[in-house]
């Protein structure tokens, strides 16, 4: 476990944060602005009284949270030793991400009616870690009439693997996104690939996207890039609202700074999801319903295209068995509250005058 901070150490530790924030934040103004608030704070004495690391990166968060409210960016304590090696901890990060997640798909289902589950994990891996499950999965899924790609405890990761997963379920070469660095002079542009492993899914059956608040980054740079371009509607409550893709630099044992270093600009909006979030096309105020929901919009895009094949006889079944039980529930509730209006304690009293 760490030791307690010293006043000279943690000293050292804030300055190099406020010239982390200063050389690299997206917006050079902002980064100037916030590196005067942390030295403002340090010389007044805000942090000298914490020992603990964990308590000092609250501290800075918060601070360097509270003039634009940039969710990217922030002092974070890690309970292992961080390698002094740049990148070393995010790959340590998509190691264990990998192994927890089946490689980054913990989840592949069939649904009733012919649709398809397919769920992302905590983290987009980067693409070489995440193309083979990838690949497996969209390989699975290709049998579908219609996917439930679901986001909702995805918290963001590679833009490169977002590129990939679009590459399955889009057709043309397409322009995803474009990241714009902070002097405006250096972008770098996603798109889609020539080719793909394992089986594409393709831009003519119906894609239902799920997320939620706990969505987030590049994620949500997945839900909305494949909104903007008419692409899957998106399910669900609006996402957490961080477009900055960030970097790292470790600044103690147990701290590092977390600086977002570009920006997204969608190619169709022009803009992006920065502090608004990704907005559902089909609200679901709890989010844990989203899925049921695009299930049921599933359901009902493939009993519309006809015929008789096993999955539409089925989709049509159990949108039937659906209505049949949400009938008998209205009825129920119905002659409930007539119920209970005939008796003495219910009955209505006569108006007025």
């Amino acid at each position: 476990m760490p030791t307690d901070l010293q006043p000279g150490e943690l000293s050292r530790i804030v300055e190099r944060c406020a010239a982390k924030v200063e050389e690299n934040y997206v917006f050079p103004a902002t980064g100037t602005r916030l590196a005067a608030l942390l030295r403002e704070r340090l010389a007044s004495g805000a942090y000298h009284q914490v020992g603990d690391p964990r308590v000092l990166a609250e501290l800075v968060t918060t601070d360097l949270r509270s003039v634009n409210g940039d969710p990217h960016l922030r002092l974070r304590h890690r309970p292992e030793r961080i390698p002094l090696q740049k990148g070393t901890s995010a790959r340590t990060d998509a190691v264990r991400a990998a192994e927890l997640t089946m490689g980054g798909v913990p989840a592949v289902a069939r649904l009733t009616g012919g649709a398809a589950l397919m769920e992302l994990g905590h983290t987009l891996l980067p693409a070489r870690d995440a193309a083979e499950a990838v690949g497996a999965a969209f390989t699975l899924v290709a049998r579908s009439e219609a996917l439930l790609l679901d986001l909702r405890r995805c918290r963001g990761g590679d833009p490169h693997t977002v590129a990939l997963i679009c590459s399955y379920l889009l057709e043309d070469h397409t322009h995803l996104n474009t990241l714009r660095h902070r002097d405006d002079k250096r972008t770098v542009q996603f798109w889609t690939l020539p080719a793909v492993v394992g089986r594409p899914y393709g831009a003519a059956r119906p894609l239902f996207l799920l997320i939620g608040p706990s969505t987030f980054s590049g994620a949500e740079e997945l839900a909305y890039t494949l909104q903007q371009l008419g692409r899957g509607t998106v399910v669900g409550a609006r996402s957490g609202g961080g477009a900055h893709p960030q970097t790292t630099f470790p600044l103690h044992a147990h701290l590092e700074a977390s600086v977002p270093y570009a920006r997204a600009v969608n190619p169709v909006s022009g803009t992006n999801w920065e502090g608004v979030g990704v907005v559902p096309d089909v609200e679901v105020p709890a989010a844990d319903d989203a899925r049921e929901v695009a299930h049921r919009l599933a359901l009902e895009a493939v009993a519309r295209r006809g015929g008789r094949s096993a999955s539409v006889v089925e989709a049509r079944e159990e949108l039937s068995r659906r209505l049949d039980e949400e009938t008998s529930a209205a009825k129920a509730a119905h002659k409930a509250r007539k119920a209970a209006e005939r008796s003495p304690g219910g009955a209505a009293r006569p108006a007025t005058a």
